[in-house]
């Protein structure tokens, strides 16, 4: 993001003079995404994906529910967040789960994992608390080229494809590396299967180099006027999705 004046008038001006880890921060995305049509409808296809991977599943865990709209596609499913905000059922740390074992059916998350400071520690959680034959499913940021450029050069986020898996500790949204994803599942993909016998990697689909961007995302004030949407997303499906993407939907199956 552009720092100085052009920096500050491009913050969306509900957040721009809270600091990131403040729950009002979270709470006012919410209220971003309502705001912002063609984000909304972002966010439905990650949804309306998600729910594709699940199969029926009838215990899914929502872990980062805070900004989102999940629960109303879903009402089923259990919403948390690591602090309390209106509309969140459970607070809890994704990397010790109020659940007993074998507890959920599923587990997911929308933009969370490259958030989580320590994923070994939450893949031992998944692993206790989803039953066999369950799923994890989440979107995430995702490395390519393009990615690599937007997120190192016009994001606040790091973005850090040769790091480890953990990140230094630091607030819930401050903490992240956006490479997090890529590095567990692709560059270090054989390691992960290996630490993790109890998960398998069932499918990686990359997605959308372009309709993120369009929309202004949950930070910035601008934004296509949702019927453009259609028109976006027709561009990335037939010209460049697969080499491109930001971002990708991870499904990964308790074994």
């Amino acid at each position: 993001m552009p720092d100085g004046l052009l920096g500050r008038w491009l913050q969306h001006p509900l957040t721009r003079d809270l600091a990131l880890d403040d729950p009002r921060t979270t709470s006012r995305r919410r209220l971003i995404i309502e705001q912002k049509p063609f984000l909304g409808r972002v966010y439905a296809e990650w949804y309306a994906r998600i729910l594709g991977e699940l199969g029926g599943r009838a215990a899914v865990l929502e872990i980062g529910s805070g900004a989102g709209f999940f629960a109303q596609l879903l009402p089923s499913a259990i919403s948390s967040e690591r602090f309390w905000i209106p509309g969140v059922a459970v607070v809890a740390d994704a990397e010790r789960l109020p659940f007993a074992r074998g507890a959920l059916d599923a587990i997911v998350m929308t933009d969370v994992l490259h958030h989580l400071p320590d994923p070994a520690a939450f893949f031992r959680e998944a692993g206790r608390c989803v039953r066999p034959g369950g799923r994890t499913v989440m979107i995430e940021p995702w490395r390519t080229g393009w990615s690599e450029f937007v997120y190192g050069r016009f994001h606040h986020e790091p973005f850090q494809p040769r790091a480890g898996w953990r990140i230094p500790p630091s607030g819930p949204l401050s903490g992240a590396n956006g490479a997090l994803p890529w590095i567990l599942f692709e560059r270090d993909r054989a390691l992960f299967e290996r630490t993790f016998p109890e998960w398998r990697v069932a499918r990686i689909e990359t997605m959308m180099p372009l309709a993120y961007l369009a929309s202004g995302g949950v930070s910035l004030r601008y934004s296509l006027p949702p019927w453009c949407y259609g028109a976006v997303r027709w561009l990335e499906r037939h010209l460049f999705e697969r080499a491109w993407s930001m971002f990708a939907l991870i499904a990964l199956d308790r074994i």
